[in-house]
């Protein structure tokens, strides 16, 4: 309240009085007030443009202060926040800005809050809304994101190949070892091969006894077959 041109202190809430035409009241929400910030272009430090969207929660904590220190107090503070929120988001890289906007918020907070306290104004929260990059980048980050994709199954297919390889150098290691079971597994696989009807099989032997063994295992599996 104003006396006369002079602030005679804060009134309220509550009942009061005062003398007309001498005292002059200015009305102080001291509510959470919150606003949107107007779509900024900012410029980040890799020199990418994009559009910023933001909202500003605050408070009055200090009725006196806001009427008397700054002329219009919702004005300044959200002039303040555009100019803060270019600033800050110009200083970052445009995957900073994407991947980091809990900290690129919080940042925004205590920048805002710090330059708004002697305005008796309390900065509670900035939200940044909305990040909106040129048609031309969002075809370049969708073509980053597939290079990365095809990168990742790449290096899936030669790492099987890699285990796949190992493996089998160590089954030919044992197998030099013990070429008893080399034998059985070649005789093991034409058995399998053996299965279908509808194929010759040629083997390079010229063992009697391997041959013979062969034949053996064959009309095995005919007999069982029928």
């Amino acid at each position: 309240m104003f006396r006369l041109g002079r602030l005679i202190g804060a009134k309220g809430p509550g009942l009061f009085f005062r003398i007309p035409i001498v005292d002059v009241l200015r009305v102080v929400d001291l509510r959470v007030i919150t606003f949107d910030v107007p779509k900024q272009r900012v410029i980040t430090r890799d020199n990418v443009s994009v559009d910023v969207d933001a909202v500003v929660y605050y408070r009055v904590f200090d009725p006196q202060k806001a009427v008397v220190s700054v002329e219009n107090y919702i004005l300044a503070t959200n002039l303040l926040a555009q100019t803060t929120l270019r600033d800050v988001l110009g200083q970052v890289e445009l995957d900073e800005l994407l991947s980091k906007r809990e900290e690129l918020s919080k940042k925004l907070t205590e920048i805002l809050d710090a330059a708004t306290d002697n305005w008796g104004i309390k900065v509670q929260a900035v939200a940044i809304k909305d990040v909106t990059l040129p048609e031309v980048m969002q075809r370049a980050i969708a073509k980053q994101a597939e290079a990365e994709r095809e990168r990742r199954s790449r290096i899936i297919v030669a790492d099987g190949e890699y285990q796949a390889a190992s493996k089998m150098a160590e089954a030919a290691a044992m197998y030099e070892k013990t070429p008893t079971a080399l034998r059985l597994r070649e005789l093991q696989t034409l058995a399998e091969i053996a299965r279908e009807k509808n194929l010759i099989v040629v083997t390079t032997t010229g063992a009697s006894a391997d041959l013979a063994t062969l034949i053996g295992l064959l009309k095995g599996e005919k007999a069982k077959s029928e």
